[in-house]
């Protein structure tokens, strides 16, 4: 994939989560933070983030922070995880089928 396919489809993505009200995919994203903060995970952006905090005051608004995150996660080499990567896929998945 090319970056400008990603970019793309990154934007659409983004679109669809300004008015995001579903609770799978606010389940999934807090499935997503719980492991990282479980594994550790530390993205070199955001490092001092705590996904705990993030996990327990998710609202529907942070749906575009976390499509970010899933995104940043599932593209990251860092990440090996893959538990970590499947959790961020399935974000990705839900938002793109909402």
């Amino acid at each position: 994939m090319n970056g400008d396919f990603m970019d793309k489809q990154a934007e659409e993505l983004m679109k669809k989560c300004e008015n995001m009200n579903d609770t799978s995919v606010m389940g999934s994203c807090e499935v997503l933070l719980k492991l990282m903060k479980d594994k550790n995970v530390v993205l070199e952006d955001d490092p001092n983030q705590t996904y705990l905090g993030m996990a327990e005051n998710l609202t529907p608004k942070d749906v575009s922070k976390m499509l970010q995150l899933a995104l940043k996660v599932r593209e990251s080499g860092d990440i090996k995880d893959t538990e970590l990567k499947n959790a961020a896929s399935r974000i990705i998945r839900a938002i793109e089928m909402s």
